[in-house]
């Protein structure tokens, strides 16, 4: 015997029920519905690209890219994953493209650092989203955060970003980039790692 009240069994829906039928009509061609649409990811996307360019003007010229390749690919989307990181990886790759018609000055974290003729192993538990230097409310302190950040080549700033800013787990950033899961592991550690080697200098300078 069903214990869903009848008069209720067609309310019930699934909690992205509405972003459902927007992506539907926007598959058909309803381009208002797609407008509807992309307003519910427009803030973490433009979020994502601002902190990766470093520039307003840039970020928006880029957003505007994203949307529009967005619009034109929307019939290839497959739904194998969320509509999100789906806008997620065309987000990073338009910004991918650009950057690499750019010469970047960035620091390789691949390098080993050794100590008297030996490799030091340094491990950090918890994720940075744990750490109180994430919620930084020290102007010069959040400014030598962002400035340990901008040094990190463009492939650990952006697992940083996805994962410590944006929250995504390592799953959706996985698909987002790409890559393996454990290349995803490995590059946000590495892109931890150098923020906190930063931040612990200019401690010892304080």
């Amino acid at each position: 015997m069903s214990l869903v009240n009848p008069t209720l069994a067609g309310r019930i829906q699934p909690k992205d029920s509405v972003e459902t039928v927007l992506l539907q009509k926007a598959r058909a061609g309803d381009p208002k519905a797609f407008e509807e649409l992309i307003k519910k990811h427009e803030p973490k996307i433009y979020s994502l690209l601002l902190s990766m360019t470093k520039n307003e003007t840039e970020a928006a010229d880029l957003f505007q890219e994203t949307f529009i390749s967005a619009w034109r690919n929307l019939k290839s989307f497959k739904e194998r994953s969320s509509f999100s990181t789906w806008l997620y990886r065309i987000a990073v790759n338009t910004l991918l493209m650009k950057k690499r018609k750019k010469k970047l000055s960035t620091v390789s974290l691949d390098v080993p650092i050794e100590h008297n003729g030996e490799e030091i192993k340094r491990d950090f538990a918890g994720d940075w989203s744990d750490n109180p230097l994430a919620s930084l409310e020290n102007k010069e302190l959040r400014d030598r955060l962002n400035a340990a950040i901008g040094e990190l080549p463009e492939k650990y700033r952006t697992v940083l970003h996805l994962s410590d800013v944006q929250g995504l787990p390592n799953e959706d950033i996985r698909k987002i980039l790409g890559i393996s899961l454990p290349s995803v592991k490995t590059r946000l550690h590495r892109a931890r790692l150098h923020v906190r080697e930063k931040l612990s200098e200019y401690f010892k300078r304080t």
